[in-house]
């Protein structure tokens, strides 16, 4: 949920993902986000957000999220924190900073 003081805007987390060092470079990292955005898509969130590396992601589309005006809930890397929108105009007049629900918080 990426809140503002004007609304709040649900947004899709993902994260986290890895993928075990001896078969890292097949492929199986693109094909999980990929996956993962489609079916984000089809499940009906309009924009999504990652706490990743950021040689990896901007592939898929996120670019860093402080350029639209969007900041994690704690410090974190400014390069590595990214965003993308699923629909076209999503994030238009949307910034402030993302809540995660409590289970991202244990």
């Amino acid at each position: 949920m990426i809140e503002s003081s004007a609304r709040a805007n649900p947004s899709l987390a993902l994260a986290p993902m890895a993928v075990h060092p001896p078969v890292q470079k097949k492929g199986i990292g693109s094909l999980l986000v990929r996956e993962g955005l489609l079916e984000a898509q089809e499940l009906g969130f309009t924009s999504a957000v990652v706490l990743g590396h950021s040689d990896f992601y901007p592939r898929f589309g996120f670019t860093q999220a402080k350029d639209k005006g969007i900041y994690p809930p704690s410090q974190v890397p400014e390069e590595a924190y990214m965003v993308k929108e699923l629909q076209t105009g999503a994030l238009k007049g949307v910034s402030g900073t993302v809540r995660y629900p409590a289970p991202f918080l244990s």
